[in-house]
């Protein structure tokens, strides 16, 4: 049984611009916006929302599927992801198209602008959940619109609990199609800004959601994390970082964070928990792939600030 990563794989291309976008940003003449930012650095790092999800669950301990369409530019990303303990053996690979990128410029306030290119991510539909043997629980994360939906009525048709995180595919998606994902997820993960989008464009409200059985989270940036679950809220605050260098990627390992608690059975405060941690951990590094620990650093690091009263000793086993 295994747990399948659906979402956008990419290359990231990370940028840091001195100074603030406010301060060359006119509000009152955003009609004829033109403006370049001059930056001081840049890098390229491995991404994609479904191998940063990934990415964590494997540092956790787990040996997560991970199923995309990618460029004729992913050999070295693939022998990478495959030292880490993640399997791509569900990955295909589009002759004649490059991997998908992410170009984010972030100011010295961690404003981002930013820009993505689809690639063969745009191929993704060709793929099915059916290519996967014993899936427990497939995670939707943002990739091409279509392939998301058909992931969707795949896994409802087959009855396979998917985690639906629609993230910035939102203002792309079709409402009907963002609805079918929502109503039909065994969880639904989004950030502040997302779920007033998701709301806005699909009329479902946070109890028709939660009357339908769905475990709601809903990230909230630097104040943490909030669980809806069994008629309960749990408000999960964040972990202090030592130094803040990169957002990118942030979301993604707080999922990976949360699944793998629940993988193990914890409760869903423990898991949001591990989620925030896990999301520090990003933080604190520039990419989205570039942070390392062990489970029992991990740990150590989780009783810092949370009491578990020992349920954590199964992940360092």
């Amino acid at each position: 049984m295994s747990i399948v990563c659906t979402g956008s794989i990419a290359y990231d291309y990370l940028m840091s611009f001195p100074g603030y976008f406010r301060e060359n940003i006119l509000p009152e003449h955003l009609d004829k916006i033109s403006v370049s930012f001059l930056v001081d650095d840049m890098v390229r790092q491995r991404g994609g929302t479904a191998p940063n999800i990934a990415y964590t669950l494997a540092l956790l301990g787990e040996r997560p599927v991970l199923m995309g369409t990618v460029g004729v530019d992913f050999a070295d990303y693939d022998a990478w992801l495959k030292s880490k303990n993640i399997d791509t053996s569900c990955i295909k690979v589009i002759p004649g198209m490059f991997t998908a990128s992410f170009f984010a410029n972030t100011d010295r306030a961690n404003a981002q602008i930013c820009s993505f290119y689809a690639g063969a991510m745009s191929r993704a539909k060709e793929l099915s959940v059916s290519d996967v043997v014993e899936p427990e629980l497939v995670i939707i994360s943002p990739n091409d619109p279509t392939a998301m939906d058909q992931y969707v009525i795949e896994c409802q048709q087959k009855g396979i609990p998917y985690l639906y995180d629609p993230g910035q595919q939102v203002v792309r998606s079709d409402p009907s199609e963002l609805r079918r994902g929502a109503e039909g997820a065994h969880s639904l993960f989004v950030n502040e800004y997302e779920f007033e989008l998701l709301q806005k464009h699909t009329g479902l409200t946070r109890e028709t959601i939660l009357n339908r059985g769905t475990v709601l989270v809903v990230t909230l940036g630097e104040r943490g994390a909030a669980i809806y679950a069994n008629g309960q809220q749990y408000l999960v605050p964040v972990v202090p970082p030592i130094e803040i260098l990169d957002p990118t990627g942030v979301g993604d390992a707080f999922r990976g964070g949360f699944v793998r608690g629940e993988r193990l059975g914890f409760d869903w405060k423990t898991c949001g928990q591990m989620g925030v941690l896990a999301a520090t951990y990003c933080l604190e590094t520039r990419g989205p792939q570039e942070h390392s620990y062990t489970p029992q650093e991990f740990v150590a690091r989780y009783r810092q600030y949370f009491d578990d009263h020992g349920a954590l000793d199964v992940l360092m086993a």
